[in-house]
């Protein structure tokens, strides 16, 4: 069984995203550039790029973030969370981003370090998402004085010098309700507040069901949120991970793709399970009116690129169609 989906929604142009967390070790950063450069096939809106609490993984993620940059015409997007941060620290990073020419930023709470006692205050300096989202634009308008040129041919007349300027600050949004957030209404304020402090996109946490999704976006235009919120969805292809993502998130999986992968003995077989209820997923928001596609790779193209084929979104070349088919 699979989430419930219309057939007819077409997708064929529907932007879609990637987010990817940092690799561990030099192999693993070899595996992501392929992956990257398989992402990139698809023609993806932006591909973001996560850090661990308190930047412990802030320079593998400039390396990812760089290499894009280099590499391909994907626009990077940047992680930034307020846990453990200064506002010093993260007025020099956001600088440091822009300068390199990272100008997508997607802002977060972020999660306390492992081991942390939950009433532990960590939060640093910044004490919310909106906080972070307000000086990401703040930091953008104190560099922009930064000298003047002439206009040739007019004397006298003179324009700002063009500097780096964030083209997307995202925010996350809980479609099952933050769980710090007492209610689904806590969550849209707190949207809500986030697109005042200067955010231009949300990007929804995991959910399961089109109408978990839709339901939110409902409720978020009543309460005056105006940004687009764009569904973000993890084809999930072992037990493992299906229960993993369960304890991290509190979002109870669906009883029939929690059973269906627990009862298949194929790994091919559990890879078609989790890429078919994602697809089903996929083409029944953006019937809904879904603004896009934000897909969790887990570092790996094969069952994201499977998931926008069955949509009909992306055409692989033969021989990328074949390493999907051999890592099944």
């Amino acid at each position: 069984m699979t989430a419930s989906a219309d057939p007819g929604s077409d997708c064929r142009d529907v932007p879609v995203s990637f987010e990817l967390y940092p690799p561990r070790s030099d192999a693993a950063a070899i595996a992501l550039g392929r992956t990257i450069d398989r992402l990139a096939e698809a023609d993806p809106e932006f591909i973001s790029v996560t850090f661990g609490a308190g930047g412990t993984s802030r320079e593998r993620s400039l390396t990812v973030l760089r290499y894009m940059l280099a590499n391909t015409r994907v626009e990077p997007m940047a992680h930034l969370t307020c846990v453990g941060s200064s506002h010093e620290d993260a007025n020099r990073l956001v600088r440091q981003f822009l300068d390199a020419g990272v100008t997508s930023f997607l802002a977060l709470r972020g999660d306390p370090p492992k081991g942390t006692p939950e009433d532990e205050v960590v939060l640093g300096d910044l004490g919310s998402a909106a906080e972070l989202v307000q000086l990401i634009h703040r930091v953008q308008e104190e560099r922009e004085p930064f000298g003047q040129q002439l206009i040739p041919g007019m004397p006298g007349a003179s324009v700002i010098r063009s500097r780096p300027r964030p083209e997307r600050v995202a925010v996350a949004a809980f479609p099952g309700g933050h769980p710090r957030a007492r209610t689904i209404g806590d969550e849209v304020d707190s949207l809500l507040a986030k697109e005042v402090a200067g955010a231009t996109l949300a990007i929804t946490q995991l959910f399961w069901r089109p109408e978990e999704y839709l339901g939110f976006v409902e409720r978020a235009r009543a309460g005056g949120v105006s940004i687009p919120i764009l569904p973000g969805i993890m084809p999930t292809t072992t037990p493992a991970r299906l229960r993993r993502l369960a304890e991290l998130t509190g979002v109870e999986p669906p009883a029939e793709l929690s059973i269906d992968l627990e009862i298949e003995p194929d790994a091919s077989g559990q890879f078609e399970l989790g890429v078919a209820w994602a697809a089903d997923l996929a083409r029944a928001v953006v019937a809904g009116g879904a603004p896009g596609i934000h897909l969790y790779t887990y570092n790996r193209h094969e069952a994201v690129l499977e998931v926008l084929r069955r949509i009909d979104r992306f055409a692989p070349a033969p021989a990328t169609t074949e390493r999907i088919r051999n890592r099944r």
